[in-house]
């Protein structure tokens, strides 16, 4: 990076004597010089201001480059030696100078304002602080900081001892850098704390150089290390002179440096390059004034004047010094604020596309980005991604303001066209070497997308809003004003002329996922469709076909609510699968779970097409999409109707998961369709299996497993249909659970016993009853029943008849079983009463049972008992059958020694709840002997009243008045108290009843 930053120009010639220091005041320059005498004897020297006639003329304060300047004024013997530093103050208008002491002088009068001849005498090195007005003053091993008094007097602050003569110093925050011999030191201008920095170089002396920004340049030999105000080095902060600096002066952006043979300038921006070399001989001096650096030799002045930044930033950008450039704008001032933008999205532009043709693609977008240029013009450099046809009209003015400057000195459409034919030119690179370029822009671009999308999007978003607040505006205007006569129709002005924002969010869109999926990001493809996006659905449907980028495609239509053909393709996706086995791949991925999972959104907003789009998943996976349903509250009926109507097959299959899988259980219209079908199917089972001659009831198919675990694990089916459907010579089972069901126990029992001659299931069936009815008193009633069956099957069958037969005419199914005469003897003697079973009145539970028969009634002649039933049923039971109403039951001659399994027990049990009634009634006894012993020795407490004693409710003596005593034995209350506040105690408990 080599350009023209400086002009040398010579502003003061043939000075007489030498010149020692050189500063510069409102457009003049002032030079310390030795006269010529002076100079021979070593002693008085004078001062010189030199000024332009065209700053003389119009009061200018910069220095000038037209003309040489001309000696204005001439103060000869101004200091008896020659000074060491000479430094202006433009704030304060005042001039300091170290010659024999610290002098310091009014300008432009010259008047003499404050002399420190004590501290300062012999001084070689000091430090003004113009803001603050501070003087940090170096002498032998001291340092001394003054502070200048209203502008007329400097006052001592502080003076502190330092290890070492002090070559160098300068002011950083509070602290003072100081250049002693080899070594940097930083010395705290409040508390004297001495820090050590680094050694200094082996030739040069320190040189301390402060910054603008508050940070110090120190010199190390041929190198120049950045330090901040505490003295720590800062990362990449060095600047490497080509010859051992004398001196060095900041002017922003840039470190000017004397060498002994020239006059170097280099960049303060990493990694501080060389800039320009100003050859010129013999410098003694470099001064920084506002506009310029002086450079001051033996008898002549040159000015550093700084070429204008634009001309500056022209150069730098020939050359391809961009970033430098950029650098440089930040430097134009403030009111050329256009121009400025303008040169730096030049600039970037430019930038980008240099480093686009060089392959740095991230880069390339980075400054694309920076130059605030329309998205569609960087997409114009991927001829592979498809854009939406639109209408965007973007910021012309400053687009092709930016693309003129752009287009200075190369066209950016001829770069954009040799990157094209970079790309697909083949000669000259291999395939491999496009394809991996390719992917790498293509990377690029994904990025800088993805930067620019929140902002585009936002916008996009904001514009569909207002226009939606402005459509409903207007709806409120005109439903507000029904009554307005009509007008001739007109098209209504659009609240938004243009779309600008949504066409430029769909471009990106679109782009966007292009890129993706050119650069194998599918997955971000997919979350970019996930949430609000704008991308045109025909491009994108086209290109994800083309490439069979499925998945992608299904959240394409998911984001723009085209369920219907989502579920199509994700159908034709898995039955492809299932075809191809061979392709585990293809089969991990598309599986009907899929369907589900896409389905389960649909359930609350579209649950039509969520039954349409069901019934492939209902056959393959029925427990997951019966899950999907419940799960989602798919509404049953809607489900039952339509599977009833498309796919009788499953309806089943559905009311079955369902009532397995529901915990509250399923309406009761679902049970009954549920039971309905296992009962058509059991019915045709029936006659098919009557038919071939081989039905018998202990025959069980799985549907009338489930028909008969559903009747009796379930109650919400209507079991008078199911009764009326029943044939009467068969399924006995199912109705018999019906008639439990209805709580017609004595002809459910009968018909296990009679018809299935299962006893097992009715000893089960009592026992269900038993538990079920666990509360009611009546509970043991129907174990009765069963013995009633066993022991008179005539009477059950009489009671049978009467109390039932005549209900149940109405069923059709149910008919009269033949009528048998049994004939029996009833035992005359009666057994010892158990439990007090003398005069107990039985009462049967339900709807079919009757009164026990009494002592003299006999079992009907003829018929088989089923006696050993029966005592196996008083053996296994006897703790829930009433022990005298079974006894008066048995025949008479039932043996004794059969009843012992029966009766022992009972006996045991009894004997038992005897003593143990004897226990507790022995207990109680004995608890209240002690409570009558309790209150017998309460009572003989002992009170003793003397003249004393107090009444605890009205304060006054008891003396000899009644008494009462609380129970704690200590309060002591005239009886007339005590009653008064009992009857008060009543009337407020009255009251408080009232009130409620």
């Amino acid at each position: 990076m080599v350009h023209s930053a400086y002009d040398a120009v010579e502003l003061v010639a043939g000075v007489p004597g030498r010149i020692e220091a050189v500063a510069s005041h409102a457009g003049k320059l002032l030079v310390a010089a030795s006269d010529s005498e002076g100079f021979l004897r070593g002693s008085d020297c004078s001062l010189r201001i030199y000024s332009s006639p065209a700053s003389s003329s119009e009061g200018g304060g910069e220095i000038r480059r037209d003309g040489p300047y001309a000696l204005e004024r001439h103060e000869q013997r101004f200091w008896r030696r020659p000074p060491l530093a000479m430094e202006v103050s433009a704030t304060r208008d005042l001039l300091l100078s170290l010659s024999e002491w610290v002098a310091l002088h009014r300008l432009p009068g010259l008047e003499t304002v404050a002399v420190v001849s004590n501290k300062t005498k012999g001084a070689n090195v000091f430090a003004w602080d113009d803001r603050r007005g501070l003087l940090a003053v170096g002498r032998q091993k001291r340092l001394t900081v003054f502070r200048l008094d209203s502008g007329r007097e400097f006052v001592e602050v502080k003076e502190f001892g330092v290890p070492d003569i002090l070559k160098s110093m300068a002011w950083c925050g509070d602290n003072i850098c100081l250049g002693i011999r080899r070594e940097y030191m930083i010395i705290n201008s409040m508390t004297g704390a001495l820090t050590e920095v680094f050694s200094s170089g082996r030739i040069a002396p320190p040189l301390v150089v402060p910054l603008h920004t508050g940070e110090l340049l120190l010199g190390k030999d041929n190198i120049g290390v950045f330090v901040d105000q505490n003295g720590k080095l800062i990362q990449d902060g060095r600047i490497i002179w080509s010859d051992t600096p004398a001196s060095v002066v900041i002017h922003r952006p840039y470190a000017v440096a004397r060498l002994p043979r020239h006059v170097e300038i280099r960049s303060l921006r990493a990694p501080n390059a060389l800039v320009q070399t100003v050859v010129l001989r013999d410098v003694q001096k470099l001064v920084q004034t506002d506009n310029c650096i002086l450079a001051a030799l033996s008898n002549s002045v040159h000015g550093l004047l700084p070429v204008p930044i634009g001309a500056q930033i022209v150069q730098l950008t020939a050359s391809g010094e961009f970033e430098e450039a950029l650098a440089l704008c930040k430097l134009l001032p403030p009111e050329d604020s256009n121009l400025r933008a303008a040169k730096e999205s030049s600039i970037h532009i430019r930038y980008g596309h240099f480093l686009f043709d060089s392959g740095s693609y991230e880069e390339a977008m980075e400054q694309f980005s920076d130059s605030h240029v329309d998205i569609t013009y960087v997409l114009s450099l991927y001829p592979s991604i498809v854009l939406p046809q639109t209408h965007i009209i973007g910021e012309h003015d400053k687009l092709l303001d930016m693309h003129e400057l752009a287009r200075e000195s190369s066209d950016a459409t001829d770069e954009m066209e040799s990157y094209s034919l970079q790309l697909h030119e083949s000669d000259d690179k291999s395939p491999l070497e496009v394809k991996k370029m390719s992917h790498n822009a293509l990377v690029a671009l994904v990025k800088y997308l993805q930067k620019k999308r929140s902002g585009i999007i936002e916008r996009a978003t904001a514009e569909v809003t207002e226009e939606v607040v402005s459509g409903a505006v207007h709806h409120s205007l005109i439903l507000s004003e029904p009554y307005k006569p009509k007008k001739p129709n007109k098209k209504r002005a659009q609240t938004h002329t243009s779309s600008i924002a949504r066409e430029m969010a769909t471009v990106l869109d679109t782009s966007l996922l292009q890129a993706l999926i050119l650069t194998g990001q599918s997955s971000g493809a997919t979350e970019l469709l996930k949430g609000l996006n704008y991308c045109d659905l025909k491009i994108c449907e086209e290109f994800l076909k083309e490439r069979s980028e499925y998945m992608v495609l299904l959240e394409l239509y998911r984001s723009n609510e085209m369920h219907r053909e989502a579920l199509q393709l994700l159908n034709q996706l898995v039955e492809e699968s299932k075809s191809e086995m061979e392709n585990t791949d293809f089969n991990k991925k598309f599986n009907p779970q899929m369907i589900i999972e896409y389905l389960r959104p649909l359930c609350r907003s579209d649950p039509m097409l969520v039954l349409e789009s069901s019934l492939y998943v209902l056959e393959r996976n029925p427990s997951e999409t019966i899950e999907l349903f419940l799960s989602e509250n798919v509404p049953a009926d809607l489900v039952n109707s339509y599977l009833k109507q498309h796919a009788p097959n499953l309806q089943s299959t559905y009311l079955e998961l369902m009532l397995s899988m529901s915990e509250s259980g399923i309406n009761p219209n679902l049970q009954n369709e549920l039971v309905q079908l296992y009962l058509s199917e059991v019915l045709d089972w029936y006659k098919i299996l009557k038919e071939e001659g081989s039905w018998t009831e202990k025959i069980y198919s799985p549907t009338r497993k489930k028909l008969i675990s559903t009747l009796e694990s379930n109650s919400g089916y209507n079991t008078d249909l199911l009764l009326k459907r029943l044939p009467q010579d068969a399924l006995f089972e199912e109705r018999a659970i019906l008639y439990g069901k209805m709580n017609q126990h004595l002809r459910a029992l009968s018909l296990y016993v009679h018809k299935l001659q299962m006893p097992e299931r009715a000893v089960a069936y009592c026992d269900r009853v038993y538990e079920e009815g666990a509360q009611q008193p009546s509970k043991s009633n129907i174990y009765f029943n069963l013995l009633q069956i066993y022991l008179n099957p005539r009477k059950a069958e009489k009671e049978f008849e009467q109390k039932i037969i005549p209900v149940a005419s109405q069923y059709p199914g149910i008919h009269k079983s033949s009528s048998a005469k049994f004939k029996g003897s009833r035992t005359g003697k009666k057994v010892v009463e158990i439990e007090g079973a003398d005069d107990i009145r039985f009462s049967p539970s339900g709807t079919d049972s009757g009164r026990s028969d009494g002592d003299g009634d006999d079992a009907s002649d003829g018929g088989p008992i089923m006696l050993n039933e029966a005592l196996e049923l008083l053996s296994q039971r006897w703790d829930r059958i009433n022990g005298a109403q079974a006894l008066r039951l048995l025949p008479r001659d039932t043996k004794l020694q059969d009843l012992v399994s029966f009766l022992e027990p009972l006996l045991r049990n009894s004997s038992e709840h005897l003593r143990n009634y004897l226990v507790i009634k022995n207990l109680i006894f004995r608890a209240n002997l002690q409570v009558k012993d309790d209150l017998y020795k309460r009572r003989q407490a002992v009170v003793k009243i003397d003249g004393n004693s107090m009444c605890s409710l009205c304060n006054k003596r008891i003396a000899n008045s009644a008494f009462a005593i609380y129970p704690n034995g200590q309060t002591l209350v005239h009886f007339v108290c005590f009653r008064e506040s009992q009857q008060i105690k009543a009337v407020r408990g009255a009251n408080s009843l009232k009130r409620r």
